[in-house]
């Protein structure tokens, strides 16, 4: 077995670095569960100084010295340091952001001491067997909704927690022919994975849809034709009764904005699909979609509010058409909503160019606009990467 890294990455578009400021829309406050431990090292210090330069934005200024409070999308993080060592309290409000923050700080700690051997939490949560984050699923069916499509649907039990917190889960796919051995906790707070001929494949999926009371959820997956790609090809030969794991959910969710413009390609799809579902009829709501061909449009949310515009690629390699860049680039940044919120997602390149012109060009603040690649043309990891 080994450990691996936080399950949710922080970045454009990833979760543990979110705050209330970055027009997500969050949950309204619960009674907190907390946890703590102490760490004790030498280099401390500097440890402490990477956590405050990485969160500075989520900092809330204590007026102590020594004395440190974060308040992160998932939850909270309160630390003081004395001779050598750290007192770190994580707290949120339920067993799953709280262990979301557990790993966060054991995370943190791995990465700069290279160890997360002192790390032993007290308090709430469970520190060890199945993560209470994890479902076991099955294939239910499996359905090609367009020619680059694939909608697979799992059933599963308690199902309810995936319907809130975040649109994206992680799929572990066991190797076929093997037992599944699925993760479990460490007492550090970090998930230990399953290594060698158990070893999982692992990609982040957006649920498409998902019914708690009825036990199901559906995930959409692009199609790569002529490509060795694991979780495409699972879902294209996907059978009833055929097993993953499920871990979260985390990411994003939808944007709290009076006005959206929600840009993305194929792999955007599915994410775009709940957040216009799930849109305040306040909200108006201009979408750009790049897909190969009309063949490949889905049906949407449609309403007063929403307008949808669909570029095709007509044949060129996705990731080389540059078509989403190309129509943001188009527009005359005086003229743009004094509120806008830009939400986008797709292949690294545009992404680049995307984040470029809403930064730079436009001028949006860090608030008010979310840009992540979902995946990268050439790069081995495939499907619908949702980093």
């Amino acid at each position: 077995m080994e450990t691996a890294p936080p399950l949710w990455h922080v970045g454009d578009g990833c979760a543990l670095d979110g705050v209330a400021s970055t027009g997500i829309r969050k949950a309204a406050p619960m009674e907190q569960l907390s946890a703590q431990t102490r760490i004790v090292d030498g280099a401390i210090r500097s440890v402490m100084d990477r956590l405050r330069a990485e969160h500075g934005e989520t900092e809330i200024d204590t007026g102590i010295a020594d004395q440190w409070e974060f308040r992160m999308h998932y939850g909270s993080l309160n630390a003081t340091l004395d001779d050598g060592s750290v007192l770190i309290r994580v707290a949120a409000e339920d067993e799953t952001c709280l262990s979301y923050m557990k790993m966060t700080v054991a995370g943190h700690f791995s990465e700069h001491l290279g160890t997360t051997k002192g790390i032993r939490w007290q308090g709430d949560g469970s520190d060890a067997g199945t993560p209470v984050f994890f479902r076991e699923i099955r294939v239910v069916s499996a359905t090609r909704i367009s020619p680059h499509m694939q909608r697979v649907r799992f059933s599963g039990s308690d199902l309810g927690r995936f319907a809130h917190g975040g649109l994206h889960v992680r799929l572990l796919l066991p190797p076929r022919g093997r037992q599944p051995v699925w993760p479990s906790m460490g007492a550090d707070g970090l998930l230990v994975w399953p290594s060698g001929e158990d070893a999982l494949v692992v990609r982040v999926y957006t649920i498409r849809a998902l019914d708690a009371a009825g036990g199901w959820l559906d995930v959409d997956f692009v199609l790569h034709p002529g490509q060795d790609t694991p979780a495409a090809t699972f879902a294209e030969n996907a059978q009833a009764g055929d097993i993953v794991g499920m871990i979260g959910p985390g990411g994003g969710g939808t944007p709290d904005a009076e006005t959206l413009l929600l840009v993305g390609d194929d792999t955007a799809l599915p994410a775009i699909g709940r957040i216009l579902e799930e849109l305040a009829p306040s909200t108006r709501a201009e979408v750009l979609i790049e897909v190969d061909g009309p063949e490949d449009r889905m049906s949407l949310a449609d309403g007063e509010n929403i307008a949808v515009a669909w570029l095709y690629r007509q044949g060129v390699e996705p990731g080389t058409a540059a078509l989403l860049p190309a129509a943001l680039r188009g527009r005359d940044r005086a003229v743009l909503p004094e509120n806008l919120y830009v939400w986008a997602a797709c292949e690294f390149a545009d992404f680049r160019e995307i984040r470029k012109i809403v930064r730079k060009e436009w001028g949006l603040p860090r608030g008010r606009h979310l840009v992540t690649a979902y995946w990268r043309r050439g790069a081995e990891s495939d499907d619908e990467g949702e980093e």
